[in-house]
């Protein structure tokens, strides 16, 4: 019953991804001809339109708190909690000034539609029970990152499907301080109503806050790990705070 009730959803997000294919072929040639500043560019335009449009289509209610701490430019880690597969869409509609891709469970590789267009923004699967495979997928994206291309990562590895935030991989903060770049701190509440909540797709409000830019360059070992716990406390505590407000 719910596949029948999700099919107007799913034709919606069909129809816009048969609108963005023209990306493709022009994505894929700035990638072989090794223009990595146009690749950037196309990537940027195709997901900052996609997500808009997609939150629209679902009536999602977007509220983004700290805009103003959004980079100019990358490459930056974006650290987020993740609530929901609409987590996606929500990113590109709020980052609009700079690609990236996301670091994300290998089983996305193989989804219609997401699996063709993961690998071609820059993004890197990952095993969560395969440790070796994991610190290969964090190398992958270090140096993606140093040739220039930004990564959000969800340090929880799979989704809570709601407000409460899971446990951190202590790991995911080297894919910034590897390559030595800044890590922007985003909490966001509300995609989980989305879907997961019921399993329909649903409209929803949906609040983002975003915190000022740390920089890792430079970072001690010793360092990394505070900062490591100080960037999943704010997270919780952000993701509190927004649920506080939706409740009100």
């Amino acid at each position: 019953m719910k596949i029948i009730r999700n099919i107007p959803a799913a034709v919606k997000v069909l129809g816009d991804v048969v609108h963005y294919n023209k990306y493709k072929s022009l994505i894929d040639n700035a990638k072989a001809s090794g223009d990595a500043e146009e690749e950037r560019r196309l990537i940027l335009e195709a997901t900052s339109t996609f997500g808009p449009k997609i939150m629209e289509q679902f009536g999602c209610d977007l509220h983004v708190h700290g805009e103003e701490n959004i980079p100019e430019k990358g490459p930056v880690v974006i650290m987020l909690n993740h609530q929901s597969y609409a987590d996606i869409p929500v990113m590109f509609a709020v980052f609009r000034k700079f690609q990236f891709g996301f670091v994300a469970k290998e089983y996305l590789a193989k989804a219609p539609v997401l699996g063709q267009w993961m690998p071609r923004i820059r993004s890197v699967f990952i095993k969560n029970d395969d440790p070796r495979e994991a610190l290969n997928a964090i190398s992958q994206g270090v140096e993606y990152i140093k040739d220039g291309y930004s990564l959000a990562i969800c340090p929880e590895g799979t989704r809570s499907k709601g407000p409460t935030v899971g446990p951190f991989m202590k790991g995911a903060i080297k894919l910034a301080t590897k390559p030595g770049v800044p890590i922007v701190p985003v909490a966001l509440n509300g995609t989980y109503h989305m879907l997961e909540e019921t399993g329909v797709v649903r409209p929803a409000r949906v609040d983002v806050k975003i915190y000022p830019a740390i920089p890792t360059a430079g970072i001690t070992r010793k360092e990394e790990k505070t900062l490591g716990d100080e960037i999943e406390t704010m997270i919780r505590s952000g993701v509190a705070e927004l649920h506080a407000l939706q409740s009100k």
